[in-house]
């Protein structure tokens, strides 16, 4: 099946793309030459059913599968804008890929220190020793996720003693405070309550007027409340991609409008 890529007349800045990206699992190959562009400050979703190739996707954004054996990219990479760097490519140092590109996973995920250094963590792994800069880095990330006034007092309580919604921000955070360029979500609100759902997908909105938002959701509501643009996904193909109110109110693939319309999947 052919992808159907409809932008807009007068798209945004590119801030990446994916050029025929291909992946595989060993033989199998999970992802087939899927092009697709992210822009600046804007939110883009991906949506499809199980094992479509969703957060296979996600994940090459970040060089996560270089974490593992037997898995391989092909194609012609992920370029990120301005200045064009292939990530993918074997000479671009991962680390540095994941400061450019951070990720917040489906589940909280602190680590088993305190709040402070939980957010501090990726700085420090960049050398970052300056006390009164950590400081004023881990109070911004903790303002740019909405938690400052919840964590101020209790910075060096540990992270575990937070509630799931709190974690989930702090994850934010912690992802923030390396002043990534790119954002990725993979489903970050199936394991929260309503509430947290609807602190962190208002959360979304604000942080987009800094970095540039990928995000995984099975929910088709949250794909139509928080993004600006979304991509159909099945059997590791890009159906269709467009501006999320013409996906959602006039999709051009008749497998789109099924998915959608809860007809598939």
């Amino acid at each position: 099946m052919a992808s159907t890529i409809t932008l807009p007349d007068n798209a945004p800045t590119l801030k990446a793309e994916s050029k025929n990206l291909d992946f595989y699992y060993g033989d199998f190959q999970a992802l087939k030459s899927i092009s697709m562009p992210v822009y600046e400050h804007k939110v883009t979703a991906l949506i499809g059913p199980s094992g479509c190739g969703k957060s296979t996707y996600l994940r090459c954004y970040n060089r996560m599968h270089d974490l593992y054996p037997g898995h391989r990219y092909g194609g012609d990479g992920i370029h990120l804008y301005p200045d064009n760097v292939n990530v993918l490519d074997k000479s671009v140092d991962p680390i540095e890929v994941r400061m450019r590109v951070s990720m917040v996973f489906q589940k909280p995920n602190p680590f088993p220190k305190s709040i402070y250094e939980n957010v501090a963590y990726g700085l420090r792994v960049r050398g970052e020793k300056s006390r009164s800069y950590l400081d004023d880095k881990v109070e911004a990330a903790l303002k740019g996720a909405a938690l400052w006034n919840e964590a101020k007092d209790r910075l060096h309580d540990l992270a575990s003693a937070m509630s799931g919604g709190q974690q989930q921000r702090l994850c934010i955070a912690r992802a923030l405070a390396t002043d990534p360029e790119i954002l990725l979500f993979d489903e970050p609100t199936s394991a929260l309550d309503p509430i947290a759902t609807g602190a962190i997908e208002d959360l979304i909105g604000e942080i987009k007027q800094t970095v540039s938002i990928l995000i995984v959701t099975h929910n088709m509501q949250q794909a139509a409340r928080v993004s600006d643009y979304t991509a159909y996904m099945y059997i590791g193909e890009l159906i269709e991609y467009g501006a999320t109110q013409d996906i959602f109110m006039k999709p051009r693939r008749k497998e789109t409008e099924d998915y959608i319309t809860g007809r598939f999947g």
